[in-house]
């Protein structure tokens, strides 16, 4: 049964920082590309940034420079480092692979 589990969202000021991590199993997490979506309360879900299994990397124009996001193969994890947060980063982030998503962690950036 593949699981992804997120955690690290929580409430933060603009101009801080949060990591979020998701933890993968159930699947062979090394071959598989990693996505990080995230959804506002009234908007669609969108892409944030993506992970391919040789550590290629995209993100969406809005995070360009302010985003990370990294593999660790060896913990089965997916992170996403967020610095300078915005109000506008407020959402509920998920983590993606193949079809399956996890459960969601919420991101709250105060102004």
């Amino acid at each position: 049964q593949v699981q992804l589990v997120e955690s690290g969202g929580g409430l933060v000021q603009a101009g801080g920082s949060l990591r979020l991590s998701c933890s993968v199993s159930g699947m062979l997490f090394s071959i598989n590309t990693m996505h990080w979506y995230r959804q506002a309360p009234g908007k669609q879900r969108e892409l944030v940034a993506s992970i391919t299994s040789r550590d290629s990397k995209t993100y969406a124009d809005s995070v360009k420079g302010r985003f990370t996001i990294s593999r660790d193969n060896t913990k089965k994890t997916v992170y996403l480092q967020m610095n300078s947060l915005k109000p506008e980063d407020t959402a509920v982030y998920y983590c993606k692979a193949i079809a399956y998503w996890g459960q969601g962690t919420q991101v709250t950036v105060s102004s």
